[in-house]
C-alpha cells in the first residue's frame, strides 16, 4: 500500500472510486492525506471551521472494513467530503458561521449529510461561511477572512468559499454547499472548480434555509462527472422534506449525449446595465464560440430580467431582519456589523413590501419560461468581476455597497428556482480563475450537467492546480 502522503493527488472523486474497488488505496488513507492537507495548507487558506481527526479516521476506518468484506456501502464509500457548516451533522457542531450559534454537537443529520452517510462518506471536516449566509464571501466574526488558495490575497467567494476553497486546494474532491444568491456558483467561479445549484426542491432541506424559496443545497467538485455523482447521492428523496417527489434521478446518465442542435442563448450581460470585466468576457465569449463548434445552435439573445435587484434584496434581506428580531442589544453586537445593519435597515420593511418583491418573483419566473420555449440552455458569465481582496463585501472602488450588485448573474436564478452550474473557462492575465455560467428551464438539470460536461471535455482546466498547491514543499 502507498504511503498516506501519495494516496491523494488532486484525484477526482470517480477515480478514487475506481482505486479503492481494486484496493490501489484505502479509505484510511485517503483520510490520512487530506488531513495531512488540511494541517499543511489551512493555515493558510482558513477553509475548515472544525476538523477532527479522530471521527475522520473512524468512519474511514469503517468504510475500509466494508470494502475489506465486499459490503460496499454506497456511492461515495471512503471518498473524503466536505461540509459547509450550514448543514447539520450528527457529533459535530453547526455554527453557520456566527458567535451567536450554540457550540454543542449536534444529536440529527440534515437530509444531504445523512444521504452522504447512507452512501458511506468521509467527513474531513465543517467549512467556513460568512455569517448564516449573508454575503457572496467568506468571513465572519467567528472563523475570519477564508482566502482564495490562487491567491491568498484575494477572497474565494461565498457563502460557499470554505468549500469551494477545500476542493481547489485539493483538499477533498467534493463538498457539499448551499446557495440563495449565488453561494455554491460564485465561490466555483473564484476557485476554478464546478458548482451547481439544482432546481429549487431536488434536494431536500429539513430545517429550512433562512433564505427558503431562495435556496438550494448543491455540489462543488473539480468536475461535472464528481458533481453529478454527489447530486445523485445528495437528491435521494427523504420523509421530512414534502416537497420531494420519490422518484431518484440520475444525474450521471446522458452526460455524453452530446450538444447536437441544442439551442444555447449566449447572452453576455443578461440584459442588464453591468459593467463585466474584459478578460471575464472574452472567456465566457469563447465558451460560446466552442458550443457552436461542437454542433449547438448558439444565438446572441437576452432574457427579459428586468431590474429586480432592490426586489432580491428585499426577499433575502427581510429574512436576515427575522432572524434577528428577537435577539438582543448584546447579541447584536456579536454579530458581522454590516450583516447587523442590513437586518435592522430590511426590519422596517412592511408585508406589502415583501408581497410585492416575491410577486416580482413569480413574474420572472413566467417570463423566462416563456423564453426557455426557444432556447434548452442560456450561457453568461457566472460573475460580472474577477476575484478581489479578502475581507472586502464588494471590489475597491465599486459604486455600490452590497454584494448583490456584482453578483447580478447568479442571484435571478434563485428568484426563478432554475438550475444554474459555474464551470471553469480560463484564466485573467494575472491568473485568476473564471467561470462560465449555464442555466437550464426548470427541472432541466440533466441538460445543464450535459453542456457542462461536454465542455468540460474540450476544456477541462482540471490539471490546472493553484500555485498554493503547486509550490508547497513535498
Amino acid at each position: 500500500m502507498q504511503n498516506p502522503k501519495e494516496a491523494y493527488q488532486c484525484q477526482t472523486a470517480t477515480e478514487i472510486l475506481e482505486r479503492l474497488e481494486r484496493s490501489e488505496t484505502t479509505a484510511s488513507a485517503l483520510a490520512e492525506s487530506a488531513l495531512e492537507r488540511i494541517e499543511q495548507l489551512d493555515c493558510k487558506i482558513n477553509a475548515f471551521r472544525e476538523v477532527d481527526r479522530d471521527k475522520t479516521l473512524e468512519m474511514a476506518h469503517a468504510a475500509d472494513e466494508r470494502y475489506r468484506t465486499k459490503q460496499k456501502m454506497g456511492l461515495l464509500d471512503g471518498v473524503p467530503v466536505a461540509v459547509k457548516d450550514a448543514f447539520d451533522q450528527i457529533s459535530w457542531t453547526t455554527r453557520n458561521g456566527s458567535k451567536l450559534t450554540s457550540d454543542q454537537p449536534d444529536d440529527l443529520d440534515a437530509p444531504t449529510v445523512a444521504a452522504c452517510r447512507r452512501n458511506g462518506f468521509v467527513p474531513v471536516g465543517k467549512t467556513n461561511m460568512p455569517e448564516f449566509g449573508w454575503k457572496a464571501v467568506t468571513d465572519s466574526p467567528l472563523s475570519g477572512i477564508t482566502r482564495n488558495p490562487w491567491d491568498l490575497d484575494k477572497t474565494p467567494g461565498g457563502s460557499s468559499g470554505g468549500s469551494a476553497a477545500a476542493v481547489a486546494a485539493g483538499i477533498v474532491p467534493v463538498a457539499l454547499a448551499a446557495d440563495s444568491g449565488g453561494s455554491t456558483r460564485i465561490p466555483a467561479s473564484f476557485c476554478g472548480v464546478v458548482g451547481f445549484k439544482p432546481t429549487h426542491g431536488r434536494a431536500p432541506m429539513h430545517p429550512g434555509s433562512h433564505y427558503g424559496k431562495l435556496s438550494q443545497p448543491g455540489p462543488i467538485a473539480r468536475t461535472v462527472r464528481d458533481v453529478a455523482l454527489l447530486l445523485d447521492v445528495m437528491t435521494e428523496s427523504d420523509p421530512t422534506d414534502p416537497r420531494l417527489e420519490k422518484r431518484q434521478w440520475r444525474h450521471r446518465d446522458n452526460l455524453n449525449d452530446g450538444l447536437i442542435n441544442m439551442r444555447i442563448a449566449y447572452s453576455p450581460t443578461l440584459g442588464m446595465d453591468v459593467d463585466v470585466d474584459p478578460e471575464v468576457a472574452a472567456a465566457v465569449e469563447h465558451v460560446a464560440d466552442k458550443f457552436a463548434e461542437l454542433g449547438a445552435r448558439v444565438v446572441r439573445s437576452d432574457p427579459d430580467i428586468g431590474d429586480l435587484r432592490k426586489h432580491y434584496e428585499t426577499l433575502f434581506f427581510t429574512t436576515s431582519a427575522l432572524m434577528i428580531r428577537d435577539w438582543s442589544e448584546e447579541q447584536r453586537a456579536q454579530m458581522d456589523p454590516q450583516h447587523r445593519e442590513v437586518a435592522e435597515r430590511h426590519e422596517r420593511n412592511l408585508a406589502t413590501d415583501y408581497l410585492l418583491a416575491d410577486d416580482e418573483r413569480v413574474r420572472l419566473m413566467h417570463r423566462t419560461s416563456l423564453f426557455h420555449r426557444d432556447f434548452d440552455l442560456i450561457l453568461c458569465p457566472t460573475v460580472s468581476v474577477a476575484p478581489f481582496e479578502a475581507g472586502r463585501e464588494v471590489p475597491e472602488g465599486w459604486p455600490h455597497p452590497r454584494w448583490t450588485s456584482w453578483a447580478c448573474f447568479t442571484w435571478p436564478w434563485n428568484l426563478t428556482g432554475q438550475p444554474a452550474i459555474s464551470v471553469p473557462c480560463g484564466f485573467t492575465r494575472k491568473g485568476l480563475p473564471i467561470g462560465a455560467q449555464f442555466i437550464g428551464a426548470r427541472h432541466s438539470d440533466h441538460l445543464v450537467l450535459r453542456a457542462a460536461h461536454m465542455f468540460q471535455q474540450v476544456l477541462p482546466l482540471t490539471d490546472r492546480l493553484p500555485p498554493i498547491v503547486t509550490d508547497r514543499p513535498a
